[in-house]
């Protein structure tokens, strides 16, 4: 299993992943361009799972109002301290009524890996359009087929196979990173929350945690460390194999990920819908 069958709580694990928000910007930065250059970002702009404020600094940059949302509240804090000029408020946009936060509506929505957890996904959709000023758009990337995606395995299945009992596959299509795998299934919730002229687009990138002064192995590994399967996993066996024991399992994860630190993902789906 890899830690796409796990799905991220993000309330509980947020700040794990907002510890690592330089590691994460850095291998993460070509799907950021890719985002603002779809986005088109001007007016105001609605990041849907902010994080630590990426896309909402691209869009004060860019001269636009920016405001995020999220359900982490470790990370909507390290969004605010990063962009103290943007709106950064703790929210679910399924379910929280976003006009209020622009009254005359949103003329860009953007996210990046923040809209595939949603329990009812054509809900969610429908709740953020009903923001969407006249001509709006939203680019978001979301996760392919996790098989295409060696990021969800690099490293993470070795730690993994120290649980006693290995976590079940997600059902296709269940709320979780890889949830609008297949690009049918996408274009069919945009269309049922009212969305229009849906475009999208396969995006490759590699996934590069290699520094100037490293070689990538440690920072994948507190990567690793921080996601929900390694918070699991560190919390089920780490007691049980003991202090030693729990150092040479991470050793048996850095020798996994010393061949292969620069990883191709199998690209996130760029999404641009018009309203």
């Amino acid at each position: 299993m890899t830690d796409e069958t796990l799905g991220p709580d993000w309330t509980r694990h947020g700040a794990g992943w907002a510890a690592q928000d330089v590691v994460f910007d850095r291998i993460f930065a070509p799907v950021t361009r890719a985002i603002v250059e779809a986005a088109d970002l001007s007016g105001t702009v609605l990041d849907i799972g902010c994080g630590t404020g990426t896309l909402i600094e691209a869009a004060v940059d860019a001269g636009a109002t920016a405001v995020g949302v999220d359900i982490s509240s470790a990370m909507v804090e390290a969004a605010a301290q990063r962009v103290p000029q943007a709106t950064v408020v703790v929210a679910d946009a399924q379910t929280t009524d976003l006009t209020a936060l622009a009254p005359n509506g949103f003329d860009r929505f953007v996210s990046r890996f923040g809209v595939m957890f949603f329990g009812d996904p054509v809900a969610a959709f429908t709740n953020i359009r009903r923001a969407a000023a006249p001509d709006a758009s939203m680019a978001f990337m979301c996760w392919q087929d996790g098989r295409k995606n060696p990021i969800f395995t690099l490293g993470t299945s070795t730690l993994i196979e120290a649980l006693d009992e290995k976590p079940a596959r997600p059902q296709p299509r269940a709320p979780g990173p890889v949830a609008f795998a297949d690009s049918s299934y996408l274009r069919d919730v945009l269309t049922a929350a009212g969305w229009s002229a849906v475009a999208i687009d396969p995006f490759t990138f590699t996934a590069d945690y290699s520094t100037p002064t490293s070689d990538g192995v440690e920072e994948r590994l507190a990567v690793i460390l921080a996601t929900s399967t390694g918070q699991l996993v560190e919390g089920e066996v780490r007691e049980r194999l003991g202090e030693d024991g729990w150092t040479e399992l991470l050793d048996r994860v850095r020798e996994s990920l010393s061949a292969r630190t620069s990883s191709t993902v199998g690209s996130p789906t760029r999404d641009t819908a018009g309203r």
